[in-house]
């Protein structure tokens, strides 16, 4: 486990070093440009249908690299598709400080899924080459803001199994989910996942408490 931690580790740092520069963002600005977005994500980031991600809570530095990948084109989002046409740099970082600003709403974990779970995301998976999640997410899931890696604790864990489906799906077909940059870490790790695991793991993690 203590090798799957530390080549984790090692990884966050090659991607932080190449991490997209964000302005300085002003929640309040960003807050008046989010009108359309409350729709599917809720007025305070917390969206109420699992299949729209909650924001709120979530680090500014990785939700503004999502929305720079969303608006030119490196990360694929159907229901997004034109509507950060024209959103400035400075835009797009406002709005990610808004949602960085607001309290994420919890969530709990499937009971039957725990186990497994745990164990995936805490010590990984040696024989198929999944890293362990709490090197990069942390103990109780918040993520590692700085180094722009999301937090998933309090997440809808339907959203989470759905990116890391999409993510395995992206190792080796363009189509699946690619942003996670040359290093392939999401790909990498989720490509080790069975569909039992993915739901495991994410429906753990999303459990997890974030103080």
């Amino acid at each position: 486990m203590k090798n799957l931690v530390l080549a984790a580790i090692l990884l966050v740092s090659a991607s932080a070093n190449a991490a997209t520069v964000m302005p300085e963002g002003d929640a309040s600005r960003g807050k008046a440009q989010l009108m359309m977005c409350s729709a599917c994500h809720g007025q305070d980031g917390n969206s109420a249908a699992p299949n729209f991600p909650k924001l709120a809570g979530q680090g500014a530095k990785y939700l503004y690299k999502q929305l720079v990948d969303v608006r030119d084109g490196n990360r694929n989002i159907v229901q997004m598709t034109g509507m950060l046409n024209g959103k400035s740099d400075q835009d797009l970082a406002d709005m990610a400080a808004f949602y960085a600003s607001q309290a994420i709403t919890g969530a709990k974990a499937d009971p039957a899924l725990v186990e497994l779970g745990k164990k995936i995301y805490n010590g990984g998976n040696a024989d198929t080459g999944v890293a362990a999640c709490i090197a990069c997410h942390g103990p109780n899931g918040k993520g590692l803001a700085p180094a722009g890696y999301p937090r998933l604790a309090g997440q809808h864990a339907d959203y989470i199994a759905a990116q890391l489906t999409m993510y395995r799906t992206g190792y080796d077909d363009p189509a699946g989910r690619t942003n996670d940059g040359d290093t392939k870490i999401m790909r990498a790790t989720a490509r080790g996942l069975s569909d039992a695991q993915i739901k495991a793991v994410a429906s753990y993690a999303s459990g997890l408490i974030a103080d």
